[in-house]
């Protein structure tokens, strides 16, 4: 009888993965999910197929686990995209959507909002399609005006209406989905690993940090990140703490120019571009404190790694961060210039208020946001009758 009842846990799946750029990287949250999870799937059993773009390169720290079209048992398949801003996704998607079609999968997961504005072509050839909504794409600074806002608002659309089950990472958007298309959704947070802490030494030779005297932001630097109300605040303090923003363009050029002339003249505003592999683990591992400024989230990564290294965050009042961190960190007003500098004086004058942050920081977000449970939930769900 026990045999039968775990007959469908136990079932073997053939899963596609689509909507993210390349897989394993680093480049985007919804790459460094599937980066981490996708193998973890193997591991388990099942058989992954992530379809990546053309164009689109490895991360580096990940090049040394990637043998052929496989990673780490993942299989690696290459999919045509149009590399103009804009463009390549769409592309991407379709072309995907069409492959996944006709292919022999059980499960199609498509993430992000404006890949599945395709996710009604898997559903015409029958096949079960399971969406993820890392954030509300559409809210995003460099998509709010025009036809990308009006391109992932309708794969929002087709996602509520077509999709199998729909996956949301924090509880606002949740209640979003009930309020909007009056559809349940299934509330599955990323996850985080503990990860070994590390000395400063690349970063004491790249840019001069000893460890410990630095506030540090890291993320794709995008408006919605809020990283210019951080150098603003920051340039109201006084502070012998250095501030590091690390983080590429995410075809946002023209905002990274306007923080960089936002930081002129400050020898103490430290850029660094996308940073991975040691490098980041560094940058995390001696930070004096995290900072994540934000307007909007998903479910930030960035928040989680952060908090594993064992750092103190100061975080802006949305609810996908103050969901994630409880009452482990500290809250400034969002949007609030002012508020945030106070904030970052507060904790750059006590580093013992700093060091009680940190001693429970990495236990908290451990405990709480664990990988292996995400994967053993998504698994479910896609068995879910």
């Amino acid at each position: 009888m026990s045999k039968n009842k775990n007959n469908n846990a136990d079932k073997k799946m053939n899963i596609a993965m689509l909507g993210h750029k390349v897989v394993p990287s680093r480049s985007g949250g919804v790459e460094l999910v599937l980066t981490t999870m996708a193998p973890l799937m193997v591991e388990k059993g099942h058989s992954v197929t992530c379809y990546n773009r053309t164009g689109e390169k490895f991360g580096e720290e990940f090049i040394k686990d990637v043998k052929g079209n496989r990673y780490k048992g993942v299989r690696l398949k290459r999919i045509l995209s149009i590399p103009v801003k804009g463009i390549s996704a769409m592309t991407s998607s379709f072309f995907s959507a069409l492959n996944v079609s006709f292919g022999k999968y059980d499960i199609i997961h498509f993430h992000a909002e404006g890949p599945g504005a395709t996710l009604w072509i898997p559903k015409l050839f029958g096949k079960r399609c399971i969406a993820t909504v890392h954030g509300l794409d559409w809210q995003r600074a460099k998509w709010k005006n025009g036809f990308g806002s009006k391109y992932i608002k309708f794969g929002e659309k087709i996602i509520a209406k077509h999709a199998d089950e729909i996956i949301v990472l924090s509880k606002n958007v949740q209640q979003y989905f009930v309020d909007t298309y009056g559809r349940k959704t299934t509330f599955i947070p990323n996850g985080v690993n503990k990860p070994i802490v590390k000395q400063a030494n690349m970063i004491k030779k790249k840019y001069g940090l000893e460890g410990n005297d630095y506030f540090c932001s890291i993320s794709r630097l995008t408006e919605e990140k809020g990283i210019h109300y951080l150098i603003e605040a920051y340039k109201k303090i006084e502070t012998d703490k250095k501030l590091v923003i690390a983080g590429g363009t995410s075809d946002t050029d023209d905002y990274v120019v306007r923080l960089k002339e936002m930081a002129k003249g400050n020898q103490n505003i430290i850029f660094t571009g996308f940073v991975e592999g040691e490098l980041l683990d560094e940058l995390y591992s001696n930070a004096y404190v995290y900072i994540l400024p934000s307007d909007l989230e998903g479910m930030p990564l960035s928040l989680l790694e952060a908090m594993s290294y064992g750092n103190a965050v100061i975080g802006s009042s949305i609810p996908e961060i103050t969901e994630v961190v409880e009452d482990k960190a500290v809250i400034f007003e969002k949007g609030n210039v002012d508020d945030l500098a106070q904030k970052m004086e507060q904790l750059s004058d006590n580093p013992a208020e700093v060091e009680s942050y940190c001693r429970m920081s990495s236990d908290f977000i451990c405990g709480k946001y664990n990988w292996n449970d995400v994967v053993d939930r998504t698994l479910s769900l896609y068995q879910k009758k």
